[in-house]
């Protein structure tokens, strides 16, 4: 029975976990990658580990170097991404080290294209990650479907410190989802509810109209309640009981001396009977639902896409100096997560450490400089 079960078990096929591209980086050069020639102010870019690192090798990533500029430079994926039945895992990491005030941090998937001429406007399957300008700091997600680019329903923070972030997705052939930030899950759901890509099964009648007895108030005055005989007694303005006629005040030349008038504390205001429950009120409204003609059942959103076959960068930058590393794209969310755990897990707390330790430094300058100052401008005063 164990010869049997055995010889079962190695007529199994096994399937491997395959990486489609694995970027880290860590040579002297990037050529590899194309620069758009799509506009002719493109930003320039470079290689560079930013001004904390745990790993000077390790850390060092792509650069943005022109401030105000956009950007567009891409690479190929060896072999087309098509991994039907498969997971599709996308990571990447991402650091702002300018502290960045307004500007994108996202990479794009794309189909096959001429790299030379990639541009906002080229076609891609998924644009993922980090937006920030001013106080919107949200993380990107979205899909192209049918031609249209569809926008993520929810809106994660992203991290919007200086120090390096990893940012994974997760599409299932089920079509769920999940977004990772630094490991953890940060969103998750279904792509047909988190995004259009299907019309409504139902719409509203068109035919359907709103009867003309329907009452649709919750409320109404009640007919009992009467406004009392004394409710207008008392006059909406008074003379100011606490003025006084100035001193210098001429009535022959001034006129006769009046207070002026000031709100009266005991007017009532004007009446309203009291609001009661409204018995004839039959609740809002709503027209009839029937089926949308227009929507058609998609149970293949998730393959609903060309084979992907380049990864790129299509930003706007303010200020430039984010460094954009280990991006990994695979089947399999462990195999990502080996390249993460290799490269930003080893490397995380390090940076961490010297990029406190600088703002530690950095605070002490100024405190020095302000004592300094403060010295110098009483030597001034002595003298």
């Amino acid at each position: 029975m164990n010869k049997l079960l055995f010889a079962l078990l190695l007529a199994v096929p096994v399937v491997s976990a395959k990486v489609y591209i694995d970027e880290r980086f860590d040579g002297s050069s990037f050529d590899h990658w194309t620069q758009s020639k799509a506009k002719s102010d493109y930003g320039k870019w470079g290689l560079a580990t930013g001004s904390s690192y745990g790993d000077a090798k390790i850390n060092q990533g792509l650069k943005t170097l022109e401030d105000a500029r956009f950007y567009a430079i891409s690479t190929g994926i060896k072999e087309p991404v098509e991994n039907k039945g498969k997971d599709f895992v996308l990571g990447f990491t991402v650091k702002h080290d300018q502290g960045i005030d307004c500007g994108g941090g996202y990479i794009k998937v794309l189909p096959k294209m001429d790299a030379a001429q990639f541009n906002g406007d080229s076609e891609y399957w998924m644009m993922f990650g980090p937006d920030i300008c001013g106080y919107n700091k949200k993380i990107h997600l979205i899909f192209n479907y049918n031609g249209k680019n569809l926008l993520w329903k929810k809106e994660p923070r992203c991290e919007d410190d200086k120090l390096t972030h990893a940012y994974v997705v997760v599409v299932k052939p089920d079509n769920t989802y999940e977004v990772r930030v630094d490991g953890s899950v940060r969103e998750s759901g279904s792509l047909q509810d988190d995004w259009e890509f299907l019309p409504p099964k139902e719409i509203d009648d068109a035919n359907d109209k709103k009867p003309s007895d329907w009452v649709d108030e919750a409320e109404m005055d009640d007919p009992a309640d009467k406004k009392p005989d004394d409710w207008d007694s008392e006059p909406e303005t008074i003379p100011d009981p606490n003025a006084k006629r100035p001193d210098d005040w001429d009535e022959e030349e001034d006129g006769a001396w009046e207070a002026p008038q000031v709100p009266n504390p005991k007017h009532k205001g004007q009446w309203k009977p009291k609001r009661i429950p409204n018995p004839a009120y039959k609740g809002q409204w709503k027209p009839k639902q029937v089926a949308n003609p227009d929507y058609k059942p998609d149970n293949e959103l998730y393959l609903s896409r060309k084979p992907l076959a380049h990864v790129g960068f299509d930003l706007w930058q303010v200020k430039s100096g984010t460094i954009f590393d280990n991006i990994v794209i695979s089947d399999s969310l462990e195999e990502v997560e080996k390249v993460l755990d290799a490269t930003w897990k080893a490397t995380k707390d390090k940076e961490k450490e010297m990029s406190s330790a600088k703002d530690s430094a950095a605070k002490d300058s100024d405190e020095k400089k302000e004592e300094d100052k403060k010295d110098e401008e009483e030597d001034k005063e002595d003298l």
